[in-house]
């Protein structure tokens, strides 16, 4: 759920307007391929709180986490020194009541008014009142109860590790470590900070049998048996 820029939790919800201008004067080709304009902004933002709203967002984080479930049972009986990868933002934590204040944009600075809006970033987080993505909790509980060790791997920022793991903590979560980007790394994606920081788990000798988060740059760059992506129609982190 992957802090300003490249290294922000959040991305506005962009979407390129095409503009379609006439040719030459002359007969109309008719063979040319009609063009189809991608919905308004307004459109986008209706139809993914819909998507929401329908409970159909729900549904499918909870098949994805479902099967990341049935795979950790299975795979905890071949035993080893295993680990699962979480990702925290829309996928351990929800920020949807925030996401939604902003109208779905991004607004880092500045206070959180709920529900109204607008709602600053780092103060949302500062409030640590995230509520648990309630599929992914029963995820971490069945790894802690297989003595699969737990890893919170995060892009936010680790002048946040207070915040974070209050509110973690605060909606039943329980880990063997949380890993937060350090306050002075700058990439160009998250796969730069996360795919080494599960390169080292495995030196330390853990297999990570699960790494599940709700972007693809949360789970490239190998170092896992297996991936699971949530779904998140809300930002995208590169």
């Amino acid at each position: 759920m992957n802090t300003v820029a490249r290294t922000s939790i959040f991305v506005t919800l962009g979407l390129a307007l095409v503009l379609c201008t006439s040719g030459c004067a002359g007969t109309a080709d008719s063979t040319a391929p009609a063009i189809t304009s991608p919905p308004s902004l307004a459109e986008a933002k209706r139809q993914v709180s819909e998507y929401v709203d329908s409970g159909r967002y729900d549904a499918e984080v909870a098949a994805v986490a479902g099967q990341a479930r049935a795979f950790l049972e299975s795979r905890a009986q071949r035993g080893g020194k295993l680990a699962i990868v979480v990702d925290i933002d829309e996928t351990a934590l929800s920020n949807l009541p925030s996401i939604r204040a902003n109208d779905y944009g991004f607004i880092v600075g500045g206070p959180c008014d709920l529900p109204r809006g607008p709602c600053g970033l780092f103060t949302w987080i500062g409030m640590a009142r995230a509520e648990p993505i309630k599929p992914v909790l029963a995820l971490v509980r069945l790894a802690r109860e297989r003595g699969v060790a737990v890893f919170f791997l995060t892009g936010r920022p680790e002048r946040l590790r207070a915040a974070t793991e209050t509110n973690l903590r605060a909606t039943g979560y329980e880990w063997t470590a949380v890993l937060l980007k350090p306050d002075d790394l700058t990439t160009k994606s998250a796969v730069e900070f996360k795919a080494p920081e599960r390169k080292k788990l495995q030196d330390q000798g853990y297999t990570v049998i699960v790494n599940i988060g709700d972007q693809m740059s949360d789970l490239d760059g190998g170092f896992a048996e297996r991936t699971y992506k949530l779904p998140n129609p809300f930002y995208f982190i590169p």
